[in-house]
C-alpha cells in the first residue's frame, strides 16, 4: 500500500513537472514557428505573455489540491479555532480595502476641488508611510518564533497576499512594463529579456510548490540556512548558505532602495539621496519593530495598494483604446495595429534621415577616437575661436552662453573624452537603426532563422539567452532565501501549499497585465505622439523629460515633427507616466508613485530581514539554546539589520546598474548557491556535507566568476580582448553554469564520500 501511495505521488510530481517544462521551454524553443494568428493573437506570443503562465497556475493549485486532499490532517492543529481567526482577519481585511478606497475617493473629489497637487502627493505618501509604521508598532516583538516566522500562523491566502508584495519588487512594478515596451517579445542579441521575465518569474514557482516550499515547512524551521545546518550538520554548510543568502539579498535589495529613492524623490520633489533615507525609516520601522511578524501584515496593506495602483492606470488605457477594461483579454488587436505601424516607420523617410544623422553622429564620434588627443585639442580651440569672433556683440548673448555651456562640458581629459566618446559613439550606433534600434514588438527573437548565416547565428543565440534567462530566474525563484521564509510562516504543510498557489494567483494579476501596459503605451506613442509637432506636444513629454535618464525628444532631423526615433524612452518611465498618457487624475499618479513605493518597500523589508537573520542567527549564533540566547540573537538579528540597511542605502546612493539587471543577477546567484544542493538534500538520502559544501561554493564561484569577468571594467583591467562569453550566454544568465556545476560537484562530491545518519531520515 505504501509503495502504491509512492508511486502515485512521485507520477503526480513527474507529470506536473513535464507539464511545466512543455508550457515554458518547449512553447519558447518552438515560438518562432507558431505565428499564425487565433483571435488576434500569434500564438507564440500569447502563450509567452498567458497561456504559460495561466498552465502555471493551473500546475501549483491542482498539486495542493490533490496533495492536501491525501494527507491526513495535522495532529494538534485546530481547525475550529483557526476558522474563527481566519473569519476575524477577513473582516478586518474588507475594512482595510473600503477605507482605502474611500481615502482615494476623498483625495479625488478634493483634487477635483482644487486642492493642489503638493497637497495630494504628501497628504497620500504620509498616510501610507504612517500606516506602515503602525502596523510595525503594533506588531513589535522579542519573541523568536514571532519575529523569524510570525508565530507560524499566517492563513495561507495573506501569507500569498504577503508573498506576492515580496515578490512584486521595484523590478515588478516600476520597470517589467517598461522593459518589455523597449525589449517586445525576447529582445536584441545583445540585451535579452521581454517575455523571459514574465515566464521566468511565473514558472519558478511550480518548482518551489513541487519541490522545496512544503518540504522545507514541514522542518520546522526559522531560516533558510537552518536547513542546510540540519540536513547536513555541521558548520560549514550553514555558512556558506548564510553567506550566499547575504550576497543574493544584498544584490537585490540595493535595486529594491534604489527604486525607492527613485520613487519618493519624485514623489516629493526632495534630492534622490533624501529619498532613500524616507523610504528607508518605513522599511526600518517594520522589520527592525517586528520582524516577520510586522513584515507580514504590512506587506498585506501594500499588496493592495500595488495591484490598486497598476490595474487602475492599464484598465483604463485598455478602456480608451478599445472600449474593454479587461487588457490581458482585449491587447491583442493593438499588437496587430502596432506591427502594421511598425512596417510603415521602417520605410518612412523622416524616419530614415534619424536614423542616418545618428549614424553621422556615430561616425564622427569614430573619427574622434582615432586621434583622442588631437581631437580634444581641437574641439576646444573651436569653441574659443567662435567665442572670441563673437566679441561683445549682446545681440548674440544667448549663444555665447551656450558656447561657454560646450566650452565646460568639453572633457577635461584624454581619459575622460575615449571613455564620454566611446559610450556617445555605442549609442548613437545603436539608434541608427530602424525604430530606434528597439526590435519588432512581436517577433519571438532576432535574427533570422532563414537568413544569412550570420542571422541564423544571431537567431540561435538569442533563442538561447532567452532560454537561459529563463531558467535562471525560475531555479533562482526557487532559491531565493526571503522568499522561501515566507512559507515558513504558515499554520501547517498543508497551507504552504496552499500558500504557494494563492501566492502565484496574486502574482499573476499583475504579470498578465504587465505586457499589455506596454503594448497599450506603444500604441499610445506611435498612434497619438509620434508625428506631432515639437510644440505641439504634451505636457507630460516636457514634465519627465527633465530627467535625461527617462525621457529624451530631440529634433534630431530637424523638420520640426517627433519621429518615433528621436524619442527615447527609460524603461522606468513606462508605468510611471501612464496615468498622464491616459489622461488620468493627478491622485492616480499619485497612487502609482505610491504602488511602486509599496513594492519596493515590502521587497526591501523583506530582503534586510533575511540579512539580518543570516548575520546574527546563522554565522553569529548556531542552534535553538534557551530563551534569553534566543532574545539575544533576536537583538542581534535587528542591530544587523539596521546596520546592512544603511549600508545598501549607501551603495544605491551612488546609482548602480538599473534595477532589472541587479535583480535578475541575484537570481543567478541564488539559483547557483542553494537550488542543486538544496533539492538534493530533500530527494536524495546520498546527498553528503562535503558534495553539499562543494556544490555550493563551485555553483557560487562559476556564477561570480563568469559575472566578474565579464564586466568591462575587468576585462579592461586585465586586457582582456573579446566578449569573454561561454556559448554567447549573456552574464545575467550567469546561473546557468553556476547551477549546471553545482549540481555536478554535490552529485560528485556525495558519491565519494560517506552520507551522514543524523537527521537524514527526518528530511528527506
Amino acid at each position: 500500500m505504501t509503495q502504491t501511495l509512492t508511486k502515485r505521488r512521485w507520477s503526480l510530481h513527474a507529470g506536473l513537472l513535464a507539464l511545466w517544462f512543455v508550457a515554458s521551454f518547449v512553447v519558447v524553443f518552438f515560438a518562432n514557428d507558431l505565428q499564425f494568428v487565433v483571435l488576434n493573437w500569434p500564438l507564440g506570443f500569447w502563450f509567452a505573455a498567458q497561456g504559460s503562465v495561466l498552465i502555471f497556475i493551473a500546475i501549483v493549485v491542482i498539486f495542493a489540491w490533490v496533495v492536501n486532499r491525501r494527507e491526513a490532517p495535522e495532529p494538534g492543529f485546530d481547525r475550529v479555532a483557526y476558522a474563527v481567526y481566519t473569519r476575524k482577519l477577513h473582516r478586518r481585511f474588507a475594512w482595510y480595502v473600503v477605507c482605502l478606497l474611500g481615502f482615494l475617493l476623498a483625495l479625488a473629489f478634493s483634487e477635483r476641488m482644487g486642492m493642489s497637487k503638493v497637497w495630494v502627493a504628501a497628504i497620500f505618501l504620509s498616510a501610507t508611510l504612517v500606516l506602515y509604521a503602525v502596523i510595525g508598532v503594533f506588531g513589535r516583538t522579542a519573541e523568536a518564533s514571532e519575529y523569524y516566522v510570525a508565530g507560524r500562523r499566517i492563513p495561507a491566502v495573506y501569507n500569498g497576499m504577503a508573498t506576492a508584495a515580496d515578490w512584486m519588487s521595484a523590478a515588478s512594478f516600476i520597470s517589467l512594463a517598461g522593459g518589455l515596451y523597449l525589449q517586445g517579445f525576447s529582445g536584441t542579441s545583445g540585451q535579452v529579456g521581454g517575455l523571459a521575465y514574465v515566464l521566468g518569474w511565473t514558472g519558478g514557482f511550480c518548482l518551489v510548490a513541487l519541490l522545496v516550499a512544503p518540504y522545507l515547512r514541514r522542518m520546522n524551521l526559522y531560516t533558510v540556512p537552518d536547513y542546510f545546518s540540519v540536513r547536513f550538520g555541521g558548520r560549514w554548510p550553514r555558512m556558506i548558505a548564510a553567506l550566499a543568502a547575504v550576497l543574493c539579498s544584498f544584490t537585490y535589495v540595493v535595486a529594491q532602495i534604489y527604486g525607492v529613492g527613485l520613487i519618493t524623490s519624485r514623489l516629493t520633489g526632495v534630492h534622490f539621496e533624501i529619498g532613500i533615507l524616507l523610504g528607508l525609516g518605513g522599511v526600518l520601522v517594520c522589520s527592525f519593530l517586528g520582524g516577520m511578524r510586522a513584515v507580514t501584515w504590512t506587506q498585506v496593506a501594500q499588496y493592495v495598494i500595488i495591484i490598486l495602483a497598476f490595474l487602475i492606470p492599464v484598465s483604463w488605457l485598455s478602456y480608451k483604446q478599445v472600449g474593454n477594461p479587461l487588457a490581458p483579454l482585449a491587447y491583442g488587436q493593438q499588437l496587430q495595429k502596432i506591427t502594421a505601424m511598425e512596417l510603415t516607420l521602417r520605410d518612412s523617410p523622416a524616419e530614415k534621415q534619424v536614423i542616418e544623422e545618428y549614424a553621422r553622429r556615430a561616425r564622427a564620434y569614430e573619427s574622434r577616437l582615432k586621434d583622442v588627443e588631437g581631437s580634444l585639442q581641437a574641439e576646444r580651440q573651436d569653441l574659443r575661436r567662435k567665442l572670441h569672433a563673437m566679441g561683445d556683440l549682446k545681440a548674440d548673448d544667448e549663444r555665447a552662453i551656450a558656447l561657454r555651456r560646450e566650452l565646460v562640458a568639453v572633457p577635461k581629459d584624454v581619459n575622460s573624452a575615449r571613455e564620454l566618446w566611446t559610450r556617445s559613439m555605442a549609442e548613437n550606433w545603436s539608434r541608427a537603426k530602424p525604430l530606434g534600434g528597439m526590435p519588432t514588438h512581436s517577433t519571438p527573437f532576432a535574427g533570422d532563422p532563414s537568413g544569412s548565416a550570420e542571422q541564423k547565428e544571431e537567431f540561435q543565440t538569442s533563442r538561447l539567452n532567452f532560454l537561459a534567462l529563463m531558467f535562471c530566474l525560475m531555479v533562482g525563484t526557487a532559491g531565493l532565501p526571503h522568499l522561501l521564509t515566507r512559507f515558513y510562516t504558515t499554520p501547517t504543510v498543508a497551507e504552504a501549499r496552499s500558500s504557494v498557489a494563492w501566492s502565484l494567483f496574486f502574482i499573476a494579476l499583475l504579470y498578465l497585465s504587465a505586457p499589455a501596459l506596454a503594448m497599450l503605451v506603444k500604441y499610445e506613442v506611435m498612434a497619438h505622439l509620434v508625428g506631432q509637432p515639437f510644440d505641439s506636444l504634451p505636457a507630460w513629454v516636457a514634465q519627465w523629460a527633465r530627467d535625461p535618464s527617462l525621457l529624451t525628444v530631440a529634433d534630431v532631423n530637424g523638420d520640426h515633427i517627433l519621429q518615433f526615433a528621436e524619442l527615447k524612452i527609460g524603461a522606468d518611465l513606462v508605468m510611471l507616466a501612464t496615468p498622464e498618457i491616459g489622461g488620468l487624475p493627478y491622485v492616480v499618479s499619485v497612487l502609482v508613485a505610491a504602488g511602486g513605493l509599496a513594492a519596493a518597500l515590502s521587497t526591501a523589508d523583506g530582503l534586510l530581514l533575511t540579512i539580518g537573520n543570516a548575520v546574527a542567527h546563522d554565522v553569529y549564533f548556531a542552534g535553538d539554546g534557551d530563551k534569553a540566547q534566543a532574545m539575544r540573537r533576536v537583538m542581534w538579528s535587528k542591530f544587523a539589520l539596521l546596520v546592512v540597511a544603511l549600508i545598501a542605502a549607501y551603495a544605491a546612493a551612488q546609482r548602480p546598474a538599473g534595477i532589472l539587471y541587479l535583480v535578475s543577477a541575484s537570481f543567478s546567484l541564488a539559483g547557483a548557491a542553494f537550488v542543486p544542493v538544496m533539492v538534493l538534500g530533500i530527494f536524495w538520502k546520498g546527498a553528503t556535507r562535503a558534495g553539499a559544501v562543494g556544490g555550493m561554493l563551485a555553483g557560487l564561484g562559476v556564477t561570480v566568476y563568469y559575472m566578474a569577468i565579464n564586466l568591462p571594467a575587468v576585462r579592461s583591467a586585465f586586457g582582456l580582448v573579446g566578449d569573454g562569453l561561454w556559448w554567447g550566454i549573456q552574464p545575467v544568465s550567469a546561473g546557468v553554469f553556476g547551477v549546471a556545476a553545482g549540481l555536478a560537484i554535490a552529485v560528485l562530491g556525495s558519491l565519494l564520500t560517506r552520507p551522514e545518519s543524523e537527521g537524514v531520515d527526518a528530511v528527506v
